[in-house]
């Protein structure tokens, strides 16, 4: 049986995929916590300005191109590592089910976003250094967030998606 958060307040989008065998759940206040310290860790200035710096600026859609731009030793690449992997530790907590899954697909969309703009870099990346995993906790969460929204909102992913490459730098 699958257990969710419902009550009158939900919105018809929720309610639609909902079956009788659906039961209603609280969670744990730790969920709140956890949340909420997700969120103030985006606050620490060097790790928002590498998120503003890749959700407006980092287009490479090859690993040659991306070193380039951004050589090791440059803020640039420093601003790549730190959110990736702060976006992977997120994934980790969220993959391992140390968070609610529905709470943090609610409030959050800015992982998802982060792999669908890094990720033609990243799966380079894991070949050149024979790496499958790296920032596979990134992918994985990612990747369940798109279809749990494609389930709840569709067409959402791909209107946010193309609004994004709307803000591409034309050639």
């Amino acid at each position: 049986m699958t257990i969710v958060r419902v009550g009158s307040e939900t919105p018809a989008p929720l309610r639609r995929n909902f079956t009788p065998e659906v039961k209603a759940m609280k969670l744990d206040p730790s969920n709140a916590d956890l949340l909420l310290k997700i969120y103030d860790l985006r606050r620490e200035e060097k790790l928002r300005k590498g998120r503003a710096w890749l959700l407006s600026k980092f287009w490479f859609d090859d690993m040659k191109s991306f070193l380039e731009a951004c050589p090791p030793g440059t803020d640039e690449n420093a601003y790549y590592r730190q959110v990736i992997t702060y976006w992977d530790m997120v994934g980790a907590i969220v993959n391992h089910g140390m968070i609610d899954e529905d709470l943090y697909f609610e409030t959050n969309m800015e992982g998802m976003l982060t792999w669908f703009r890094v990720k033609p870099v990243v799966e380079e990346f894991r070949k050149i250094r024979n790496n499958p995993l790296y920032v596979m906790n990134l992918e994985k969460m990612a990747e369940r967030h798109k279809a749990w929204l494609a389930q709840r909102a569709p067409g959402a992913f791909e209107t946010t998606m193309k609004g994004m490459e709307a803000g591409r730098p034309k050639k």
